[in-house]
Protein backbone atom coordinates (compact mmCIF):
# COMPACT_ATOMS: atom_id res chain seq x y z
CA UNK A 1 0.00 0.00 0.00
CA UNK A 2 1.48 3.45 -0.96
CA UNK A 3 0.60 6.16 0.90
CA UNK A 4 -0.65 9.51 -1.33
CA UNK A 5 -1.14 13.30 -0.23
CA UNK A 6 -3.98 14.79 -1.77
CA UNK A 7 -3.47 18.61 -1.82
CA UNK A 8 -6.65 20.80 -2.12
CA UNK A 9 -7.20 24.35 -2.39
CA UNK A 10 -8.61 25.75 0.74
CA UNK A 11 -9.96 29.23 -1.07
CA UNK A 12 -13.42 29.98 -1.79
CA UNK A 13 -12.72 32.92 -4.38
CA UNK A 14 -10.56 34.42 -6.88
CA UNK A 15 -10.47 37.73 -7.24
CA UNK A 16 -10.91 38.39 -11.02
CA UNK A 17 -9.31 40.66 -13.87
CA UNK A 18 -11.58 43.32 -12.67
CA UNK A 19 -10.70 42.97 -8.82
CA UNK A 20 -14.19 41.58 -7.87
CA UNK A 21 -14.21 38.38 -5.60
CA UNK A 22 -15.62 35.35 -8.00
CA UNK A 23 -16.69 32.07 -5.34
CA UNK A 24 -14.85 29.05 -6.10
CA UNK A 25 -13.50 25.98 -4.80
CA UNK A 26 -12.05 22.64 -5.98
CA UNK A 27 -13.27 20.91 -8.49
CA UNK A 28 -15.77 17.80 -7.44
CA UNK A 29 -15.00 15.07 -10.13
CA UNK A 30 -11.53 15.72 -9.94
CA UNK A 31 -11.35 15.05 -6.03
CA UNK A 32 -13.88 12.30 -6.39
CA UNK A 33 -12.61 10.94 -9.83
CA UNK A 34 -8.94 10.79 -8.52
CA UNK A 35 -9.64 9.73 -5.01
CA UNK A 36 -11.54 6.56 -6.10
CA UNK A 37 -9.56 5.30 -8.58
CA UNK A 38 -6.88 5.70 -5.85
CA UNK A 39 -8.25 4.47 -2.94
CA UNK A 40 -9.84 1.29 -4.36
CA UNK A 41 -6.58 0.22 -5.79
CA UNK A 42 -5.90 -0.33 -1.85
CA UNK A 43 -3.71 2.81 -1.13
CA UNK A 44 -4.17 5.60 1.57
CA UNK A 45 -5.04 9.22 0.54
CA UNK A 46 -4.23 11.24 2.97
CA UNK A 47 -5.62 15.23 2.65
CA UNK A 48 -3.75 18.80 3.16
CA UNK A 49 -4.54 21.86 2.66
CA UNK A 50 -3.44 25.49 3.50
CA UNK A 51 -3.37 25.86 7.19
CA UNK A 52 -5.38 22.76 7.53
CA UNK A 53 -8.50 24.93 6.27
CA UNK A 54 -11.22 22.60 5.32
CA UNK A 55 -11.18 23.04 1.49
CA UNK A 56 -15.15 24.30 -0.52
CA UNK A 57 -16.29 22.39 -3.34
CA UNK A 58 -16.94 24.62 -6.25
CA UNK A 59 -20.88 24.79 -6.41
CA UNK A 60 -21.26 25.01 -9.94
CA UNK A 61 -19.20 21.66 -10.20
CA UNK A 62 -21.83 19.68 -8.79
CA UNK A 63 -24.72 20.94 -11.55
CA UNK A 64 -25.61 21.77 -14.79
CA UNK A 65 -23.79 25.58 -14.14
CA UNK A 66 -20.60 23.35 -14.50
CA UNK A 67 -21.84 20.91 -17.30
CA UNK A 68 -22.59 18.13 -14.81
CA UNK A 69 -25.33 15.84 -15.45
CA UNK A 70 -28.00 15.90 -12.18
CA UNK A 71 -26.83 11.77 -11.70
CA UNK A 72 -23.05 12.51 -11.60
CA UNK A 73 -23.61 15.54 -9.69
CA UNK A 74 -25.61 13.72 -6.96
CA UNK A 75 -22.51 10.97 -6.96
CA UNK A 76 -19.94 13.27 -6.38
CA UNK A 77 -22.27 14.54 -3.77
CA UNK A 78 -22.77 11.29 -1.90
CA UNK A 79 -18.65 10.42 -2.25
CA UNK A 80 -17.73 13.80 -0.94
CA UNK A 81 -20.07 12.78 2.15
CA UNK A 82 -18.03 9.39 2.33
CA UNK A 83 -14.83 11.21 3.08
CA UNK A 84 -16.77 13.54 5.48
CA UNK A 85 -14.40 13.00 7.80
CA UNK A 86 -10.85 13.87 6.10
CA UNK A 87 -12.51 17.05 4.37
CA UNK A 88 -13.78 18.48 7.24
CA UNK A 89 -10.10 18.22 9.11
CA UNK A 90 -7.45 18.11 6.62
CA UNK A 91 -3.59 18.19 7.34
CA UNK A 92 -1.73 21.29 7.32
CA UNK A 93 -0.08 21.32 4.43
CA UNK A 94 2.65 23.20 6.24
CA UNK A 95 2.84 20.24 8.74
CA UNK A 96 4.05 17.25 5.94
CA UNK A 97 6.53 16.05 4.81
CA UNK A 98 7.17 14.78 1.25
CA UNK A 99 9.48 11.71 3.02
CA UNK A 100 6.34 10.69 4.49
CA UNK A 101 4.37 10.23 1.25
CA UNK A 102 5.14 7.55 -2.14
CA UNK A 103 3.28 10.25 -4.44
CA UNK A 104 1.41 13.99 -4.45
CA UNK A 105 -1.27 15.14 -6.21
CA UNK A 106 -3.07 18.40 -7.23
CA UNK A 107 -6.52 18.38 -8.09
CA UNK A 108 -7.97 21.79 -9.58
CA UNK A 109 -11.09 23.98 -9.50
CA UNK A 110 -9.78 27.75 -10.10
CA UNK A 111 -9.09 27.97 -6.32
CA UNK A 112 -5.26 27.04 -6.32
CA UNK A 113 -4.91 30.09 -8.53
CA UNK A 114 -5.46 31.43 -4.81
CA UNK A 115 -3.58 29.92 -2.77
CA UNK A 116 -1.40 27.14 -4.31
CA UNK A 117 0.12 29.14 -7.36
CA UNK A 118 2.38 31.14 -5.10
CA UNK A 119 2.24 29.23 -2.07
CA UNK A 120 6.23 28.99 -1.13
CA UNK A 121 5.51 25.70 1.71
CA UNK A 122 4.09 24.09 -1.08
CA UNK A 123 7.15 25.26 -3.50
CA UNK A 124 9.35 23.64 -0.88
CA UNK A 125 7.23 20.41 -0.39
CA UNK A 126 7.56 19.46 -4.42
CA UNK A 127 11.07 20.63 -4.71
CA UNK A 128 11.35 18.21 -1.80
CA UNK A 129 9.29 15.49 -3.40
CA UNK A 130 11.03 15.83 -6.86
CA UNK A 131 14.41 15.74 -5.82
CA UNK A 132 13.60 12.20 -3.51
CA UNK A 133 12.33 10.76 -7.27
CA UNK A 134 8.30 10.67 -6.21
CA UNK A 135 5.58 10.88 -7.92
CA UNK A 136 3.84 14.20 -8.73
CA UNK A 137 0.56 14.68 -10.42
CA UNK A 138 -1.26 17.68 -10.87
CA UNK A 139 -4.70 17.94 -12.86
CA UNK A 140 -6.54 20.90 -14.73
CA UNK A 141 -6.15 24.52 -12.88
CA UNK A 142 -4.11 22.22 -10.53
CA UNK A 143 -1.29 22.45 -12.51
CA UNK A 144 -1.33 25.96 -11.76
CA UNK A 145 0.03 24.88 -8.22
CA UNK A 146 3.17 23.65 -9.98
CA UNK A 147 4.15 27.00 -10.20
CA UNK A 148 4.96 27.87 -6.54
CA UNK A 149 8.10 25.36 -7.23
CA UNK A 150 11.04 27.15 -7.96
CA UNK A 151 14.89 26.50 -7.91
CA UNK A 152 17.48 28.46 -5.50
CA UNK A 153 17.86 31.13 -8.35
CA UNK A 154 13.91 31.91 -8.69
CA UNK A 155 13.53 30.05 -11.73
CA UNK A 156 10.84 27.94 -12.19
CA UNK A 157 11.36 24.20 -11.27
CA UNK A 158 9.47 22.37 -13.93
CA UNK A 159 10.68 24.72 -16.57
CA UNK A 160 12.14 22.36 -19.74
CA UNK A 161 9.81 19.57 -18.60
CA UNK A 162 6.57 18.32 -20.65
CA UNK A 163 3.43 18.93 -18.97
CA UNK A 164 -0.39 20.42 -19.92
CA UNK A 165 -3.03 22.31 -18.10
CA UNK A 166 -6.34 23.84 -18.60
CA UNK A 167 -5.85 25.13 -21.78
CA UNK A 168 -6.95 28.62 -22.63
CA UNK A 169 -9.22 27.74 -24.96
CA UNK A 170 -10.98 25.67 -22.22
CA UNK A 171 -10.72 28.18 -20.15
CA UNK A 172 -12.30 30.84 -22.93
CA UNK A 173 -14.81 28.16 -24.11
CA UNK A 174 -16.26 27.14 -20.64
CA UNK A 175 -14.16 28.64 -17.53
CA UNK A 176 -13.97 32.57 -16.81
CA UNK A 177 -12.68 33.90 -19.93
CA UNK A 178 -12.11 37.39 -20.38
CA UNK A 179 -12.54 37.60 -16.43
CA UNK A 180 -9.66 35.40 -15.70
CA UNK A 181 -7.03 36.89 -13.91
CA UNK A 182 -4.72 34.97 -15.69
CA UNK A 183 -4.58 31.88 -18.30
CA UNK A 184 -2.40 28.53 -16.37
CA UNK A 185 -1.04 27.64 -19.68
CA UNK A 186 0.36 31.09 -20.70
CA UNK A 187 1.75 31.24 -16.88
CA UNK A 188 3.21 28.07 -17.46
CA UNK A 189 4.70 28.17 -20.68
CA UNK A 190 6.07 31.98 -20.27
CA UNK A 191 7.84 30.41 -17.07
CA UNK A 192 9.50 27.92 -19.59
CA UNK A 193 7.45 24.86 -19.07
CA UNK A 194 6.76 22.32 -22.24
CA UNK A 195 2.94 22.47 -23.00
CA UNK A 196 1.52 19.69 -24.61
CA UNK A 197 -2.32 20.00 -24.99
CA UNK A 198 -4.88 18.03 -26.52
CA UNK A 199 -8.22 19.05 -27.86
CA UNK A 200 -10.49 20.89 -25.82
CA UNK A 201 -12.44 18.64 -23.22
CA UNK A 202 -10.39 15.64 -24.30
CA UNK A 203 -8.57 13.50 -22.39
CA UNK A 204 -5.20 14.15 -22.16
CA UNK A 205 -2.37 13.17 -19.89
CA UNK A 206 1.12 14.00 -20.04
CA UNK A 207 4.16 11.77 -18.69
CA UNK A 208 7.40 13.14 -17.86
CA UNK A 209 9.27 11.33 -15.11
CA UNK A 210 7.83 11.62 -12.02
CA UNK A 211 5.62 14.02 -13.16
CA UNK A 212 2.08 13.39 -14.07
CA UNK A 213 -0.58 16.22 -15.60
CA UNK A 214 -4.04 15.59 -16.80
CA UNK A 215 -5.78 18.77 -18.71
CA UNK A 216 -8.76 19.04 -17.28
CA UNK A 217 -12.13 17.20 -15.68
CA UNK A 218 -12.32 14.89 -18.05
CA UNK A 219 -8.39 13.56 -18.00
CA UNK A 220 -9.50 12.96 -13.72
CA UNK A 221 -9.57 8.83 -14.20
CA UNK A 222 -6.67 8.66 -16.44
CA UNK A 223 -4.22 10.72 -14.31
CA UNK A 224 -4.90 8.84 -11.39
CA UNK A 225 -4.40 5.46 -12.94
CA UNK A 226 -1.19 6.75 -14.26
CA UNK A 227 -0.22 7.37 -10.91
CA UNK A 228 -1.02 3.98 -9.45
CA UNK A 229 1.25 2.51 -13.42
CA UNK A 230 3.87 4.74 -11.35
CA UNK A 231 3.66 3.37 -7.69
CA UNK A 232 3.37 0.22 -9.67
CA UNK A 233 7.11 0.26 -11.33
CA UNK A 234 8.53 2.33 -8.65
Amino acid sequence: MAKILMIISAADTLTLADGTAHPTGYWAEEVVASHKVLVEAGHQVDIATPGGVRPTVDAISLDERGGVEPADGAAFKAYLESIEADLAAPLDLAAVRAADYDALYLPGGHAPMTDLADNPELGALLADADDRGKTIAALCHGVAALLSAKRADGTFLFAGRSLTSFTNDEERQGGLGDATPWLVETRLAERGADLKTGAPWSDTVIVDGNLITGQNPQSSVTTAQQVLAALKDA
